[in-house]
């Protein structure tokens, strides 16, 4: 037995700990690695695809036509460049409409105010809702005017944006904490760091123990005009129409395609974002680069002739934005093959410079990891940290499967989140190729190294 042969053989039979203790691995892989991030530097089938999907299909809101032409565009896609396996899984989805909306102050001056409707809130009555505004800057703020302030009242939720996670609840939440104090309407400051008169829209939910009012986000210039008059005992009056309603949930799905595994194929990488949007812009760095350089991932490697010892699987997951169906889907079709689903990279935080990705692993596998990033180093994405995965593949990972989160520097995601302005030119060519190539290295890293991660546990869903 050659020495060569001695060292495949240990490597196969030691765990995560043990790999992470010879490093040399490592270089096994350069090669492979190499010519995937040479591919992706060079491609253009993948940025084409995603001018297709921008410019001729647009946004994607679950339960519209468009998004049902995107998905059936997708497996015609995932065919052609000769995936195995395509199909469609089928996920009843909810199909919230917009309708016509707007806003307007009508004291002290008389101004239209830019706002869009909050994915998934009712609309006003016919005619609308004029009413005096209350502004708060947080829920205990709320609290402390209590109902004899808030009854009949607009609440306008003017929180500073101070990193997304801290502040989206004001969207999320914001409605249910105010009906309870009697309001008639929510308005909330936008989630986002740049204030360019753009609103940003989003998710938000009832509590049925609560009135269901109607919500809207406005821009955070309006935000602060609102609350500064509010500060300074200006009466603020402002008139609010809404069409929003619901229809009966609609057919839609996940769609799907494989290399299969060459040693494993019963066992499964799954690479991915979700195909649906917003009913604003076109969804083009949420999350459509995420999808199509998925898909670009999985191309590159049957373009090289790479075969991974496990199967690699590209998915588009439906109705990440405003319900989580397409993960829950996709959860209940693959059943009690869950045992063989080794691990899911969910892109979905845009395709700026990739920095390298969060994982729900434990320490041993951190490592691991940490250890293979090097390989993407020569594109900066080499850093791995602990946390990570994503809307669509949580509930895998609630069952124990092993997430990660692609990550980028996030400089201005946050710029064009949910809104007009999230369209196929803010997506840098050069970055695109780079979060391509990072997705083919890490997914094909994962279907062919001898040894599994190991998840930590997790639970809910972050909206």
């Amino acid at each position: 037995m050659t020495s060569r042969i001695r060292l495949a053989f240990a490597l196969v039979l030691c765990s995560a700990g043990a790999w992470a203790q010879n490093p040399d691995w490592i270089e096994r892989y350069r090669p492979t690695a190499d010519k995937l991030i040479d591919a992706a530097m060079a491609d253009t089938e993948g940025y084409d695809r995603l001018a297709y999907l921008c410019y001729r299909i647009g946004h994607r809101l679950s339960g519209s036509e468009s998004l049902e032409r995107a998905i059936a565009w997708s497996a015609e896609q995932m065919k052609a460049v000769g995936l195995a396996n395509v199909r469609v899984i089928p996920a009843m989805v909810p199909h919230w409409v917009r309708g016509a909306e707007s806003a307007r102050m009508l004291a002290p001056v008389d101004k239209p105010l830019h706002m869009l409707g909050l994915g998934m809130s009712v609309g006003t009555p016919p005619g609308g809702i004029t009413a005096e505004v209350v502004a708060v800057s947080d829920f205990a703020e709320l609290e402390k005017l209590g109902r004899d302030k808030v009854a009949g009242k607009i609440v306008l939720y003017n929180e500073a944006y101070r990193g997304y996670g801290p502040t989206v609840s004001y969207r999320v939440y914001g409605a249910p904490r105010a009906a309870a104090l009697g309001a008639a309407a929510v308005l909330v400051r936008s989630v986002t760091p740049l204030a360019l008169q753009i609103p940003h829209t989003g998710m938000m939910v009832y509590e049925d123990a609560q009135p269901h009012i109607p919500a809207a986000a406005v821009s955070p210039e309006d935000a602060m005009m609102i609350a500064r008059l509010c500060a300074d005992g200006v009466p603020v009056k402002v008139h609010l129409e809404m069409g929003a309603h619901m229809e009966p949930d609609a057919q839609s799905g996940n769609v799907i395609g494989e290399i299969p595994g060459k040693e494993h194929p019963e066992e499964v990488v799954v690479i991915g974002g979700h195909i649906d949007s917003w009913d604003v812009g076109q969804g083009a760095q949420d999350d459509g680069a995420s999808i199509i350089a998925s898909l670009q991932a999985l191309v590159l490697m049957k373009k090289l002739g790479l075969e991974p010892r496990r199967t690699i699987r590209v998915a588009f997951w439906v109705n990440e934005e405003n319900g989580g169906r397409g993960g829950e889907a996709y959860r209940a079709w693959i059943g009690d093959g869950i045992k063989n689903q080794v691990a899911a990279i969910e892109m979905d935080g845009g395709a700026e410079t990739p920095r390298g990705f969060g994982a729900m692993v434990d320490a041993n596998s951190i490592e691991l990891l940490r250890q293979a990033a090097h390989l993407l180093d020569r594109i900066g994405a080499g850093e791995i940290t602990p946390g990570g995965g994503g809307e669509d593949i949580a509930p895998l990972m609630r069952d124990g499967v092993a997430g990660l989160g692609e990550r980028t520097s996030g400089a201005h995601y946050f710029d064009w989140h949910h809104t007009e302005a999230d369209t196929f030119d803010k997506v840098d060519l050069t970055d695109f190729r780079k979060n391509m190539a990072a997705m083919a290295v890490m997914g094909y890293l994962l279907a062919d190294i001898p040894e599994r991660l190991v998840a930590t546990p997790v639970s809910g869903r972050r909206r």
